[in-house]
């Protein structure tokens, strides 16, 4: 089994073509050009200005339509909104070569293999669903770094259709960007998501929202230290993919939502109490627990 981006007929083309040429898609792209994994690199987007950058900073090699991109490559890489993710494969269908795969960087993965059967159809097999547990507040084609999966995790959620060589060829591309590849189920998938990535990413952009329509909102910010920057960070990133994870995900972010609900109650009704003792057992659980994650995960 080849563990580069050569077509499973043995022809020299090696060729990837990127749909969103961000922090995601251009990290991805970066990754493989570090280990020489990729030949050429076709950026596609929306923005001409943005494909244009990627050209200058050496993401990729020159920018393409969609039909172009499907045309050529041997591996297609989805780094759009989730909500985008239909439209995109609908556009490549007539023209997608029969031995190219294609995978995917969305936060959701029960709306997007839904979206890529609806597309895809019969050729739904070579569609291997994807995950990539890295990101940033950054966006656009600068904010790629050719180290961004080094040590984290990418989950896969395989499709039954996916024949074992197309699930290990999009492995091995994970692993050569540095990342340790695990798979599970789409559903489970994004119920766990949803309480460690969608609603953390909800909880701070309603915080931020919260402060920033304040009538004393300048005052506010111009006193922010280095924990509102740490809860806030995240409330920078992209509008529109945050807006199609939150609807395509929605029950699961919804019933986490309820359980943070009967926490906040339980601290609240603490703080009411003025019960120092529960207050203070309910902060030394969260630390610890906090602690002992930094510790286990490297993310400090």
């Amino acid at each position: 089994m080849q563990d580069r981006l050569e077509p499973r007929d043995g022809s020299a083309s090696r060729v990837l073509a990127v749909v969103g040429v961000g922090l995601i898609g251009g990290s991805f792209a970066a990754a493989l050009r570090r280990k020489g994994k990729v030949a050429r690199v076709l950026g596609v987007g929306r923005h001409r200005r943005s494909l244009q950058e990627a050209v200058e900073l050496g993401i990729i090699d020159a920018a393409v339509s969609l039909e172009e991109a499907a045309r050529q490559a041997d591996v297609i890489m989805l780094a759009v909104p989730v909500g985008a993710t239909q439209a995109v494969l609908e556009g490549m269908l007539p023209h997608l070569r029969e031995d190219c795969l294609i995978t995917d960087a969305g936060s959701t993965k029960v709306s997007v293999v839904e979206a890529a059967r609806a597309a895809l159809g019969e050729r739904i097999a070579q569609f291997v669903p994807g995950h990539p547990i890295a990101g940033a507040e950054k966006t656009g084609p600068a904010a790629a770094m050719a180290d961004l999966y080094d040590g984290r995790v990418v989950v896969l959620t395989p499709l039954d259709e996916n024949p074992p060589e197309a699930r290990l060829r999009i492995t091995r591309l994970w692993e050569a960007c540095g990342a340790r590849v695990i798979s599970m189920e789409p559903d489970t998938h994004d119920v766990v998501l949803a309480s460690v990535s969608h609603v953390p990413h909800f909880l701070s952009s309603v915080f931020m929202w919260q402060v920033a329509t304040a009538d004393n909102s300048d005052l506010r910010l111009e006193l922010a230290g280095s924990g509102f920057r740490d809860f806030t960070r995240i409330a920078a990133g992209s509008p529109e993919m945050w807006r199609d994870i939150f609807l395509a995900n929605r029950e699961a972010i919804l019933s986490e939502i309820g359980e943070v609900r009967k926490a906040l109650d339980r601290a609240e009704q603490a703080l009411l109490a003025g019960d120092a003792a529960k207050l203070h057992d309910f902060l030394e659980r969260a630390a610890l627990a906090r602690r002992f994650w930094g510790s286990r995960s490297g993310l400090k």
